[in-house]
């Protein structure tokens, strides 16, 4: 069985990825108010609705431009994240300060060169946005790990973010395969053999190594959980997060978020990830809890 490689299929599954994706962002956002905490460790859900964060907004844009252009625009790309760019979304400054420069005119190409005295941004997000293009590409995971690649530069230019947002491509990728998802090592390895050399690759092959511990919160501890808001310290722990719980949405949710770190970025990752599968959605209750998709996204294949 191949995946349906139409436009219509492959919106279809993005479109999945990014329900889940949502979900999991917002749900997760829900878990910074301090008042929330004990409902966390008791597995409850917090009030509705729930608003989702710069990570759904920008993953919107991927899937519009994916829409529109079947592939990554880079122009395009940059342009829907500087027009559609909510501040009080949570966007990290120097992004802020980014879109705010494309939106009065601004080359994209030497603003995220220059960020941080030149090196470009390694932050986390370039992969918290990707999982919906992975599941576009569902029947060429490699040409997901390209696209991801090309999709990364307009905010972030370090390797290591790069690596990071090719990372959950590939998962997405596999994860979307028709046939059914992979076996989590399987999943790991997959991705392991699409990524270049990096602290990321490095820490996949850990989280790899890892799979038959338990303990989220020690794994986290190995791995890293996003408190440093990096790639390489977030995609490698949400990975092994959703490779352990592929097919149950709320299983991954819940390790995901109980570790604490960027909730709202890795829960955004696992639930893209884990949604690219048609048995990985989220629970309906889940999803009538969380705040609606923007209009001006493409809302239905």
């Amino acid at each position: 069985m191949t995946a349906d490689s139409s436009p219509h299929g492959r919106l279809e599954r993005a479109l999945s990825s990014l329900r889940g994706l949502a979900v999991g962002d917002a749900l997760g956002s829900q878990f910074f108010v301090p008042a929330n905490y004990p409902l966390l460790k008791r597995r409850e859900l917090p009030s509705a609705p729930w608003q989702w964060t710069d990570d759904t907004e920008m993953a919107c844009s991927v899937v519009s431009v994916l829409a529109a252009h079947h592939r990554i625009d880079q122009d395009a790309l940059a342009l829907s994240f500087a027009e559609h760019h909510d501040f009080d979304r949570g966007y990290g400054p120097a992004v802020n300060r980014l879109l705010r420069l494309v939106r009065e005119g601004g080359d994209w190409r030497e603003l995220a060169a220059a960020l941080f005295n030149g090196q470009g941004s390694w932050g986390n997000g370039a992969a918290m946005r990707i999982a919906p293009l992975g599941a576009w590409y569902a029947d060429d995971p490699e040409q997901a790990t390209h696209q991801a690649e090309i999709s990364a530069y307009p905010t972030h230019q370090h390797r290591e973010a790069v690596v990071g947002a090719m990372a959950v491509a590939a998962a997405a990728a596999l994860v979307a395969d028709p046939a059914g998802p992979p076996r989590p090592e399987a999943l790991l390895d997959g991705v392991v053999a699409l990524v270049p050399k990096s602290a990321v690759g490095a820490g996949l092959r850990r989280a790899r190594d890892m799979l038959d511990y338990g303990d989220a919160t020690t794994v986290a501890a190995v791995l890293g959980c996003g408190r440093r808001t990096t790639a390489h310290d977030t995609v490698p722990f949400a990975l092994w997060s959703a490779a352990r719980a592929l097919g149950d949405y709320g299983q991954a949710f819940w390790t995901t978020a109980q570790v604490g770190g960027d909730v709202d970025t890795t829960c955004a990752i696992v639930g893209g990830v884990v949604a690219a599968a048609k048995t990985g959605a989220p629970p309906k209750e889940w999803l009538a809890r969380t705040e609606p998709l923007p209009d001006w996204a493409p809302l239905s294949a």
